[in-house]
């Protein structure tokens, strides 16, 4: 067993949790606010929750001694035992308030930090971890020179604070693994050649290898434990002679299950991995599900915009009574199942019910369809441009874990690019496929499968080879950012427009010159280890999508499962028929039916 030397501050992290519903905040003669910490005793106890935790260096404490290793914090009488921190005497310790107002925190202290005192190790030492809470002293550099240069086997390793004082530069000459908050740029200054982990809010990354971490609750949890967390997780999974990958993914395990009562032993952490080695397995099982050969995937996912422009020109009323069941006519379609392998929801649409009691996600479920949603929330412009980029990727983890408790298995994200003289641009491009390749990656992280949508806008005016020269270069984009947010390809599905002339274009392509032309692209900026390709409809009429996708098809074969994920294609002549009157849902249903058919036909050439 190691044994680990933690040198900082131990300090006692006071919590306040202010009530929202008060108003405590006063503004002085400069309209400057303040808050009111005049806590009397007759009205100011009832304005918040108290909570007290040690913090600071007993983080790292904690986190050690969980994974099995045999560690103390120089000079603090003061150690882990039996799950809990335990002071062995009365300890001196700085204090710090921790005010938590909504989902915002802000820090109070009394004081400058301490400075910490150098105090030589009773037993030999194999590593020591400088906690960023450590008040570095002329004192403490030359102690731990001195020691070091005697122990030539005592390791060091250091969370470096944001604002690094000359002593904790002296310091970093000396350190084998340094951990940094964001980016690394103050470590450029300096000759340091040593391992470098940077902790930024999203993620963990040392050397070339990077894990994505969540933290979107209310309980408590700072960013500064949650950092301390993770720094001291990677550090003990290293010593402990896991690779770097899986040490990343111990201190993701870790602080994503932590709370302000504790953290992970070693044990429970390696559980909980091996579950979510299987939760990978799983999302790329319901990959292929989605993909499986004969069958689409239905996009019953329109917008309140969008299904209000259908209804208003047949006269329909935009109710909710009504959208319900529009949807219904689809979902209750006798044999879906054999034509369809999932279903994109709106949002509205999970809540709602089928006829026999049941609500939509478990209703499609019972039919062996995977139901999935639509998660992105519309096209915004960029400022001052007439472009657009795709909202929504706030509390998106958030909404991702509880889509999948809900019984939801995969999603889907539509990026849209307009072909004009001016338009795609090289920013609009780019910023929309790291949008995507976010979205895609906390799908992953949430156990939900993927589909990204960039597409290419058919109500246009330009030629095929336009739409070629942009779409190869938006898959080209998208995927390069994929790659660098390391989202599995073979658990994500693209949706993708065809290869065609702009709506508006006077010569429109053939049947023959979308399929030759859209193989071609595919071929050439699609990987091959992506689960699969589905065609959006995009605009086109009922039959032209068919024959479009009939002639893409027999282009074939492809390194990917290839399948139709439309909407208007299947939809429009089930809502004419059906046109706001129940008494045609037999009608609706059996030319909603037809169109499932003439499409799973053209899948089996």
């Amino acid at each position: 067993m190691s044994n680990v030397l933690i040198i900082g501050n131990v300090l006692k992290d006071v919590y306040l949790r202010l009530d929202e519903r008060m108003n405590q905040f006063e503004k002085d003669e400069n309209d400057v606010p303040w808050l009111d910490l005049a806590f009397d005793g007759r009205s100011g106890a009832k304005f918040f929750r108290r909570s007290s935790i040690y913090g600071g260096a007993t983080v790292a404490l904690e986190v050690v001694s969980r994974f099995g290793l045999n560690a103390h914090i120089a000079g603090a009488k003061i150690g882990f035992v039996d799950g809990e921190i335990i002071p062995n005497d009365q300890i001196a310790m700085g204090y710090r308030y921790v005010l938590c107002f909504g989902n915002k925190t802000s820090y109070l202290t009394a004081n400058e930090r301490e400075k910490t005192r150098w105090t030589y190790p009773k037993e030999a030492v194999d590593w020591i971890f400088i906690d960023r809470s450590t008040g570095v002293t002329d004192e403490l550099v030359k102690g731990l020179q001195g020691f070091l240069s005697m122990s030539n086997h005592t390791r060091l390793a250091m969370y470096l604070p944001q604002n690094p004082t000359a002593g904790d530069k002296k310091l970093l000459e000396l350190a084998e693994l340094v951990f940094v908050d964001g980016d690394d740029s103050m470590l450029r200054e300096t000759d340091y050649s040593g391992s470098v982990c940077q902790i930024s809010d999203k993620t963990i990354t040392l050397g070339n290898i990077s894990q994505n971490w969540r933290m979107e609750r209310t309980d408590l949890m700072t960013h500064l434990t949650c950092y301390s967390i993770i720094a001291a997780s990677v550090f003990s999974g290293l010593v402990q002679g896991a690779s770097v990958k899986d040490a990343l993914r111990m201190a993701k395990v870790n602080v994503e299950n932590s709370t302000i009562a504790g953290t992970l032993d070693l044990d429970e952490i390696k559980e909980k991995m091996e579950n979510s080695d299987g939760d990978e397995t799983d999302i790329r099982m319901i990959a292929a599900q989605l993909m499986a050969a004969g069958k689409g995937i239905l996009a019953a996912d329109e917008s309140g915009g969008s299904i209000h422009k259908k209804f208003e020109g047949l006269h329909i009323p935009d109710d909710a009574e009504h959208r319900r069941d529009y949807r219904n006519i689809f979902f209750s379609t006798p044999g879906l199942e054999q034509y369809i392998n999932g279903v994109i929801l709106f949002d509205e649409t999970t809540k709602q019910h089928a006829d026999d009691g049941r609500d939509f996600v478990q209703y499609l479920t019972a039919h062996g369809i995977i139901p999935g949603i639509k998660v992105d929330r519309g096209l915004v412009n960029f400022s001052g441009s007439d472009e657009k980029y795709t909202d929504g990727l706030d509390n998106l983890y958030e909404r991702m874990v509880n889509y999948y408790e809900r019984g939801l298995r995969f999603a889907k994200w539509r990026a849209a690019f307009e072909i004009t003289e001016n338009t795609p641009s090289k920013m609009a491009v780019e910023k929309n496929a790291e949008i995507l390749a976010e979205y895609a990656k906390i799908c992953q992280d949430a156990n939900i499968v993927p589909i990204v949508e960039p597409e290419v806008v058919y109500d246009g005016n330009y030629t095929i080879d336009q739409c070629k020269e942009v779409t190869a270069w938006v898959l080209d984009t998208l995927f390069d950012e994929l790659a660098r947010h390391e989202v599995r390809l073979d658990a994500c599905i693209l949706k993708c427009n065809m290869i065609l002339a702009g709506k508006k274009y006077p010569i429109q392509s053939t049947p023959a010159e979308v399929g030759l032309a859209t193989a071609e692209v595919l071929r050439g900026h699609v990987p091959d280890q992506l689960a699969g390709v589905v065609f959006l409809s995009g605009g086109q009429t009922v039959t032209q999508a068919t024959d479009n996708l009939r002639a893409i098809v027999e282009n074939g074969p492809y390194p990917w499962a290839m399948t139709f994920s439309f909407a208007r294609a299947l939809q429009d002549p089930a809502l004419n028929a059906w046109n706001g009157d129940n008494d045609n849902y037999d009608d609706a249903k059996k030319a909603f039916k037809e169109r499932l058919i003439e499409n799973c036909k053209v899948l089996a050439k």
